[in-house]
């Protein structure tokens, strides 16, 4: 009876599918090994948890908060990014603290994007970076990412072909789902180069930065000399910090694009539950020792999938960074296409993944697999896939 436009642009979600086939062989009592989502599955650390129990033992903090945020957590944001990448922030005009970056993501572009704005975005991508313009009214004209495609060079080819010409570009390195990363600093120059000359906002998620392996180390877009005056960048405490469910994220750069964040967020929220704002202080100006166990955690699994992958002879290349592995199909399976593939790990192998067409075009050779399992699991999953493949292969 009813019809609502802005759903109407949505797509059937993919991922739904899968989740739908994972839990029928649950509730027949199967054992599946849910290396889907991204879902992290250790808890925050202690310190960070025993505030927010002290936090919310007091009354006052019971009241509505601020929706931009708490003054000290935005102090706290500011801070640690003058001590991770040395760049000056100001945590009136400059910070705004989001329900986890998602939720920021998708109120940036209702704040800044109309129905005719052109927003280039990578394909494959996580989903609310192309479907958050598609929910704001706006346009998306896609970049290739990927092994072996120059994405700078794509970029300029689909600016160039793109009218009118695209307002804005959402970036994400080191990228989900595809765990392509950035080396130093010149990447970033380019991009903010490219902006200014071409009146371009920047937005870049950089949900990942502390989940780095290898040595590998994920610069930050505003490292760059001026790229405050075109660009944002998104961070989430989700991953460092393994606060997933807790929701907390900020975005922090160029004032006027903050300033229409805090603006339509003050119409939408009164910002989250003030304990988990407190407790999330502790986190960015307390002990980093966990940041550093995290990502180590993740490194090892990493290790085991991509080992347990190659034994059963699977050739997976190694991620230096997310907590993602983004594996190219076997030839052999490649024309069934990413869902059914998805769909034969979780019947046969008690796996399941993410199919990479759930992320956009030039996604369906892949899945994706997240490392959230302990590594137990992990070997049980690799087994479980080599039968698979062995049964198939024969």
């Amino acid at each position: 009876m009813f019809e609502f436009n802005r759903i109407k642009r949505l797509p059937p979600y993919v991922f739904a599918i899968v989740n739908a086939l994972k839990m029928e062989a649950r509730k027949r009592g199967e054992d599946i090994i849910d290396l889907g989502m991204g879902n992290p599955d250790m808890p925050a650390p202690k310190h960070v948890i025993d505030k927010l129990c002290e936090a919310a033992n007091n009354p006052k903090n019971h009241r509505y908060s601020a929706s931009k945020g708490i003054t000290q957590l935005r102090m706290a944001i500011c801070e640690w990014y003058k001590r991770r990448f040395d760049v000056d922030l100001d945590p009136e005009s400059e910070a705004v603290v989001t329900i986890g970056s998602k939720e920021g993501l998708s109120h940036l572009a209702l704040a800044t994007i109309q129905p005719g704005d052109v927003v280039m975005t990578p394909t494959p991508a996580y989903p609310i970076h192309p479907y958050s313009v598609i929910i704001a009214g706006g346009e998306v004209s896609s970049i290739p990412i990927g092994p072996g495609i120059d994405f700078f060079e794509e970029m300029e080819k689909t600016f160039k072909k793109t009218w009118p010409r695209p307002k804005m570009l959402i970036i994400n390195f080191p990228h989900n789902p595809t765990t392509q990363v950035v080396e130093g600093m010149d990447f970033f120059r380019k991009i903010v180069d490219f902006a200014k000359e071409n009146n371009i906002i920047v937005i870049h998620d950089f949900a990942y930065a502390d989940l780095v392996f290898d040595d590998y180390k994920a610069p930050s877009l505003l490292q760059v000399p001026g790229a405050k005056d075109v660009g944002v960048e998104f961070f989430s405490l989700t991953k460092s910090y393994s606060m997933a469910g807790w929701r907390v994220g900020f975005c922090v750069g160029n004032k006027d694009v903050v300033g229409a964040l805090i603006k339509i967020k003050s119409y939408l929220d009164y910002g989250m539950f003030q304990p988990i704002q407190i407790a999330s202080i502790v986190a960015l100006r307390g002990p980093q020792d966990c940041v550093g166990e995290f990502r180590k955690i993740y490194e090892s699994r990493r290790n085991v999938l991509i080992n347990g992958l190659h034994n059963a002879g699977w050739n997976v290349a190694s991620p230096k960074a997310t907590m993602f592995v983004w594996a190219e199909i076997p030839e052999q399976f490649k024309k069934m296409g990413s869902l059914e593939f998805a769909k034969l790990l979780i019947k046969e192998g008690g796996v399941a993944v993410s199919p990479g067409i759930g992320f956009g075009e030039g996604g369906d050779e892949y899945v994706r697999f997240a490392l959230v399992e302990n590594e137990h699991r992990i070997k049980q999953a690799t087994k479980g896939i080599k039968k698979v493949l062995s049964r198939w292969l024969m």
